[in-house]
């Protein structure tokens, strides 16, 4: 090996050096308790720190930089009603000595009847009217857009809503599903004149609503306390001519009402995926701008609807009764949307499945573009079950509805009528959303 001078020697070898360790001594038993006694004294004073610290931040913390961004709500639970016939008015027996048609004839001859009752009747009419529209809200619709030089304009809608719930975090308002449907902004107008900005929780485009939602931490406290729901009422209990008013905006601006009696009832009336209790009433309604119809109690009975008329009651006011309602309406309150299939179902009576028909619901009617009818499913078959269980009334169908999540896949069973027998058929039917 040739060296940096060229020499060819070989290198020097390199000379091993004595290595040594340094072992401490092992502490002793009160060398280690006095360690241990340091460190616990200074966790102990580094945690109340901490605490101190923690305490005097968190206030400030929340109030510039804000608390949670996902809060959670409340769960909202609305009990259904029995569906049950209204009480009949009890019938004379053959104990009485005196006929009921006597004992009323003679108790209304002996009874002053004069104006002052007359105004005596009206104003507490009125008094309900204006007990209710403090829980009656404005609901203020802006779209925006630009015109044709493109400078952005706003369009307004004014519309009558109703507090149905008031929780610990949220103020839920009833109203017109039109009230939402293309709006940009919400903003809801409390009787108390707190003006605040409001979000869509969920609507449903069939029956025409749409539940609001208000943080309600955005209504100053001693404010808040004043917001008090409507009590949902039992609308099966309700008969012709019963007594009942309509708050929201009967007049077609909010906070009007009126008052007059029920004319007729159809309980069991045909509806998409379901049945709906129908009232005619002889006072004004306006479906559009939002009106509520509440029984004396001061509880909502119905809304005002223009999704049942015909030529043939084109000029009555019609309400659908709350208590069909009220399991859909927990879902919507609940931001949870409902699912659609678009059926409308007919109950078999005993007489049509002796004759042959099988145990099941009729479709009336598969809607155009809904998602029954996109599945194949056609006016005239006999629904015999749906996911498994046997459904055969109308009340059966709805709750199954009910049950089902929004773009979930549905089997539903069908037979149909062909030249000699029925054919029992089996769809896939993927939900849609109301």
């Amino acid at each position: 090996m040739t060296d940096i001078n060229g020499t060819g020697s070989e290198p020097p070898k390199k000379k091993k050096f004595i290595s040594e360790k340094i072992v401490k001594q092992p502490m002793s038993r009160a060398q280690m308790a006095k360690r241990c006694a340091v460190l616990l004294f200074m966790a102990a004073v580094f945690g109340v720190i901490a605490a101190i610290t923690f305490t005097i931040s968190r206030p400030l913390a929340e109030k510039y930089i804000g608390g949670s961004s996902t809060e959670e709500s409340e769960t909202i639970s609305i009990p259904k009603d029995e569906e049950t016939q209204p009480a009949e008015p009890l019938e004379e027996t053959e104990e009485e000595t005196t006929p009921i048609s006597e004992l009323v004839r003679e108790a209304m001859e002996n009874y002053h009847f004069d104006m002052n009752t007359v105004n005596n009747i009206y104003n507490n009419l009125r008094l309900a009217g204006q007990k209710a529209n403090n829980s009656i809200v404005t609901v203020h619709s802006v779209t925006r857009d630009t015109d044709w030089f493109d400078n952005p304009i706003e369009n307004a809608g004014q519309y009558a809503g109703a507090v149905i719930a008031v929780t610990d975090s949220e103020i839920l308002i009833l109203a017109p599903d039109t009230a939402v449907e293309s709006a940009d902004a919400i903003f809801v107008t409390f009787y108390n004149d707190i003006d605040v900005e409001g979000t869509k929780k969920q609507a449903d485009k069939i029956r025409g609503l749409a539940v609001i939602s208000v943080a309600k931490s955005a209504v100053p406290q001693e404010k808040a306390e004043t917001i008090v729901p409507f009590t949902l009422g039992n609308s099966y209990t309700v008969r012709a001519g019963d007594l009942i008013l309509s708050v929201g905006a009967p007049a077609g601006m909010p906070y009007s009402f009126d008052y007059g009696a029920v004319n007729y009832i159809a309980r069991n009336s045909q509806a998409v995926d379901g049945a709906a209790q129908i009232m005619f009433l002889g006072l004004k309604g306006n479906a559009d701008a939002g009106t509520f119809i509440l029984n004396t109690a001061g509880e909502i009975i119905g809304w005002v609807t223009d999704k049942y008329d015909n030529d043939e009651n084109a000029d009555a006011v019609i309400a659908e009764g709350i208590s069909s309602y009220k399991g859909i309406l927990e879902k919507m309150s609940n931001g949870i949307a409902t699912a659609y299939l678009g059926i409308k179902c007919q109950e078999l009576t005993q007489e049509m499945i002796s004759s042959g028909m099988p145990q099941g619901l009729y479709v009336a009617e598969a809607v155009s573009g809904g998602p029954a009818y996109n599945a194949g499913i056609q006016n005239g078959d006999i629904i015999t079950s749906v996911n498994g269980e046997a459904v055969s009334t109308i009340e059966d169908f709805q709750t199954r509805i009910e049950e089902m999540d929004a773009g979930a896949t549905v089997e539903i069973v069908v037979k149909r009528n062909g030249r000699e027998t029925y054919t029992e058929l089996v769809y896939q039917v993927v939900t849609g959303e109301r």
